[in-house]
């Protein structure tokens, strides 16, 4: 797990967020929640716990890599070792070998790494940022150690360099590596559509939204980040909740499928998405920072990147050999059971496009993955309904569901139990963990 670290509280950060000032830059780039081995002196101070793995010579690991942080895109590399790509979260990607690979927030892959070195001593893995002035951000670097059983040494000299193109924030070279990840449907394990009757090439498509997303601007004296001009406000009664209960005037099923030519305003505003239908969602990142986006309920297949602002004339860049984006680690568990996200990278100045079959009846989440922006109301939501089948397929929500807002006089008495704790001898522990996290699905999404 590599992130960037901030030692302030969420509440500190929240507020100079309000204020119209940046995160900045982190306190630190962790690894394993550890902080940086002391490959620099001066930079870093003595006494830091730092990662270390250790591996026999010869042996091929894999080595997944997830980026938990709040906003920075991260470089990983490992020197002097190959790292040859196969998977991208949950899904068997094209082998393809890199001597390093940009792992944008939210996002996960798995290498495979052949411990080929002759021990000499020790190894730097390294996880720098990424889109930032290096000279400033070096001390902030995250490096654990790769260690051999026969190593002859401790790690020393220069970390692995970064990428070349990165004092002069060269993108194209990061866009062009994630044009080459590719989806091997050669492998085996599961996937959507394994009988194979969607051809993505040539399905028609339903709804094109254009979601644009510009740098944060001033509503109300506070600092509000925008979709299409639509800055998100959390409702006080979920979505569902109000579905079920058939209120009126909570949300509005009115988001502009186009940017509005007018300032931003703060609302609550959902895509009507249509079920069985096919959209086509184009992400236009007219912001000057790295993003990601993450999608609920759905696999997004990835079919374009480009630069500039994105036309129609656009599709004919697109690549229709299918690209699966995923989940954050933090999630697969719950993601196994309830729903497939995705995560989406949107470079600065440019766009991503990608398709969607909404064959998953609900109200799904599409929102920013950059912490900041997602908190600074960078997110709709996608009610995709079926008109045929009124909720029956859905499960029941819970005895001790969460009635709040318009709804909050029809919440019963909550009866709250130790049953984890009396099986599992008390604390907090998976089983817990899972009760924690089950019972928020029934209370929104």
């Amino acid at each position: 797990m590599i992130g960037d670290w901030y030692t302030q509280s969420h509440t500190a950060l929240r507020t100079a967020l309000d204020a119209g000032k940046d995160l900045g830059m982190p306190d630190g780039v962790l690894i394993n929640g550890k902080g940086p081995f002391r490959y620099n002196t001066t930079l870093v101070p003595d006494g830091i716990e730092y990662e270390s793995f250790n591996v026999d010579p010869g042996k091929t690991y894999r080595i997944r890599v997830h980026n938990v942080g709040l906003s920075t895109t991260l470089n990983f590399r490992i020197q002097s070792h190959n790292l040859l790509l196969a998977e991208t979260e949950g899904h068997y990607t094209i082998q393809s070998n890199y001597k390093q690979f940009d792992i944008h927030v939210g996002q996960s892959y798995s290498f495979l790494v052949t411990m080929d070195q002759n021990a000499s001593s020790d190894y730097y893995v390294v996880a720098s940022a990424r889109f930032v002035n290096e000279s400033l951000w070096q001390r902030v670097t995250g490096v654990a150690i790769l260690h051999y059983s026969n190593s002859k040494g401790p790690a020393a000299g220069p970390l692995p360099p970064p990428p070349d193109d990165i004092y002069i924030y060269d993108k194209e070279a990061s866009m062009n590596q994630a044009r080459s990840v590719r989806q091997n449907t050669s492998a085996s394990g599961a996937r959507p559509n394994p009988q194979g009757s969607f051809h993505y090439g040539q399905i028609n498509i339903t709804d094109t939204y254009l979601l644009k997303v510009v740098p944060p601007v001033t509503i109300n004296g506070k600092a509000r980040a925008a979709i299409n001009g639509i800055s998100f406000v959390k409702p006080e009664t979920p979505f569902r909740l109000v579905d079920q209960n058939k209120l009126r005037g909570i949300y509005k099923l009115d988001f502009p499928s186009e940017p509005f030519n007018r300032p931003p305003v703060i609302d609550i505003s959902l895509i009507n998405a249509t079920y069985k239908g096919f959209i086509e969602i184009v992400l236009q990142n007219n912001d000057t920072t790295m993003q990601t986006f993450h999608m609920d309920g759905y696999y997004a297949f990835v079919v374009g990147y480009g630069y500039g602002n994105w036309s129609e004339d656009s599709r004919n860049s697109y690549n229709k050999i299918i690209v699966f984006r995923s989940l954050p680690w933090i999630e697969m568990m719950l993601n196994m059971l309830f729903s497939l996200p995705n995560i989406m990278m949107v470079y600065p100045g440019a766009w991503t496009a990608i398709l969607i079959s909404l064959d998953n009846a609900g109200i799904w989440n599409l929102r920013s993955e950059n912490l900041d922006r997602w908190y600074l109301g960078q997110e709709t939501y996608l009610r995709v309904v079926n008109p045929e089948e009124n909720g029956e397929t859905e499960m029941a929500a819970p005895d001790n569901v969460l009635y709040c807002g318009a709804l909050k006089g029809l919440q019963r008495e909550q009866h709250h139990f130790n049953s984890a704790a009396s099986i599992f001898g008390g604390g907090f522990n998976v089983f817990t963990l899972l009760l924690a996290l089950f019972t928020p699905i029934f209370i929104s999404r």
